[in-house]
């Protein structure tokens, strides 16, 4: 499948934005909102500790209106969706498909449990690209999850959704008992696929998170990061910025 490319407009638009911004003389301000319009998430991940530090408002649902506000008062070109599970919000279309019309490069993050029901409910469009969480190849990216067959679904809608014309990416958690070798052979894979790039970051390091030992520190993330895109392994492998 041919590979997916990021919109020659996202650039030009950050240009343009960043330019203004300097001719103003402002110094501060938002390149992305970051909108988690949920805590709900229908998986338990063992790196995460969202699900068990917001249980008081856990069935909180942030209403269309209100997130569309905030989008707008931020005026950042680029909106970052994530939670909890943003595909479970009963919302979740009406305001993706507004900050479309309203032309914001969105980008949504999911587990891909939801997804394919996602795709009835919103049109492929250059300013909608799914970031779907992937940990590595089946066995480590299931235990990661706490949950069998999330890497098989995971991989069968990316594939729908890339042959539907949707962009899709990947977002990539690392911790110490991160595999680098399976790491390595999942980005390979998503690249065959087509994704438009794999997004990597360190694991947060979440007081509530059921595993403590796994963070890493430091120093610990320059040694597996050195390793981990070593580019005489990652030879046309399609890292991508994370918004």
């Amino acid at each position: 499948m041919k590979p997916a490319k990021r919109p020659i407009e996202l650039s030009l638009r950050l240009a343009v934005y960043l330019l203004k911004k300097r001719l103003t003389g402002r110094k501060r301000f938002p390149l992305v909102t970051m909108l988690e319009p949920l805590e709900m998430c229908n998986l338990a991940c063992v790196g995460c500790g969202r699900i068990r530090e917001y249980q008081p408002v856990i069935d909180r649902m942030m209403p269309v209106d209100v997130a569309l506000n905030a989008v707008k008062e931020s005026g950042a070109p680029i909106v970052s969706i994530a939670g909890g599970e943003p595909t479970i919000h009963p919302k979740i279309d009406e305001i993706i498909n507004r900050l479309i019309e309203d032309k914001y490069f969105v980008y949504c993050c999911t587990n891909g449990l939801l997804l394919d029901k996602m795709l009835t409910k919103i049109p492929p469009s250059k300013y909608l690209c799914w970031v779907v969480h992937m940990d590595g190849m089946e066995e480590m990216h299931d235990e990661s999850v706490a949950r069998k067959g999330v890497f098989k679904k995971a991989v069968q809608v990316m594939e729908l959704a890339l042959s539907q014309g949707y962009r899709v990416c990947t977002n990539t958690t690392i911790f110490k008992n991160s595999d680098v070798e399976d790491l390595w052979e999942m980005f390979r894979l998503v690249k065959d696929i087509g994704v438009e790039g794999s997004m990597i970051s360190p694991g947060y390091d979440f007081e509530d998170a059921p595993i403590q030992d796994m963070f890493l520190n430091r120093q610990e993330s320059r040694n597996i990061f050195k390793k981990l895109l070593d580019p005489t392994k990652t030879q046309g492998m399609k890292f991508y910025n994370n918004p």
